[in-house]
């Protein structure tokens, strides 16, 4: 099966053990070469990864969507990516609509993608990277909590609205950095977590400025069967309106080693 990922140079800090980047060629109709329905997901077993990750197509695993076709949820273009990312050459518009986002029967709109790999993402001490950008045309609602690239267990993740109506990271169910998400800029971040020792940390940055550690290592149960890091949006509507929302996404890889800094990642 013909790999679609980047052949990515040794000139970097880390050791990429995982990339997300999507290039030049690939469509979004590629991602549905390895897409589970949903209807084959009971509520009860929600967490059961079923799909063809034996004849991987792509970087990612797609099912976690609504009903209608994959193109009204997702779409690729190199307009979509931060243009400080040298490492991808497109970037990706994840997409929640009110209803048909509901996932297998869901109260919650979802959009997610997963991580396609046989490679170990819960061991040692890894770095989670990705950048995050949201326009004012088709912005989030901010009154709608949404949990943005958890793991299946939150023990950490990002979260925005709802309660607080800021962009904020949390570990272990804790709030521990926020800011204003302010429409048109991109927040670069990697999560540091050391599965060995069970602790997180959070590097971030904005634009094209290179990562900078805000939060220390803190304590949280890390645990992953590597494939559970959810790239994408779930918003608890629980009844509500939430609306079309735009959430795009870039620069999503993983490193062991020293981190990458430099947003243009490890492709530069």
């Amino acid at each position: 099966m013909k790999s679609f990922l980047f052949l990515i140079p040794l000139v970097h800090a880390g050791e990429v053990v995982w990339d997300g980047f999507f290039n030049s060629s690939f469509t979004v109709d590629q991602l549905d070469q390895c897409k589970t329905d949903a209807s084959a997901i009971s509520t009860a077993n929600a967490n059961v990864y079923l799909g063809s990750w034996s004849n991987q197509v792509g970087p990612y695993q797609w099912y976690i969507h609504g009903s209608e076709a994959t193109t009204n949820y997702l779409e690729l273009s190199a307009d979509f990516k931060n243009p400080a990312d040298e490492s991808d050459e497109k970037g990706i518009r994840i997409i929640l609509k009110d209803d048909t986002s509901s996932w297998n029967g869901q109260t919650m709109m979802r959009s997610e993608l997963i991580p396609q790999t046989d490679a170990d993402l819960g061991s040692g001490t890894l770095f989670y990277h990705f950048s995050l950008q949201t326009k004012e045309e088709n912005a989030p609602t901010a009154a709608l909590e949404h949990q943005i690239a958890f793991f299946e267990s939150h023990f950490t993740e990002l979260k925005y609205g709802g309660d607080e109506k800021t962009l904020r990271w949390l570990a272990d169910g804790k709030s521990q950095w926020s800011t204003d998400l302010v429409a048109g800029t991109w927040y670069n971040f990697a999560y540091e977590i050391d599965f060995s020792a069970k602790t997180v940390g959070l590097w971030t940055s904005t634009g094209a400025e290179a990562l900078t550690k805000v939060v220390e290592p803190v304590s949280a149960a890390t645990q992953t069967d590597s494939k559970d890091w959810h790239v994408g949006e779930l918003r608890l509507d629980n009844g509500q309106k939430g609306g079309k929302e735009d959430w795009f996404w870039s620069g999503v890889y993983i490193e062991k080693g020293e981190i990458t800094a430099a947003i243009a990642g490890p492709a530069a």
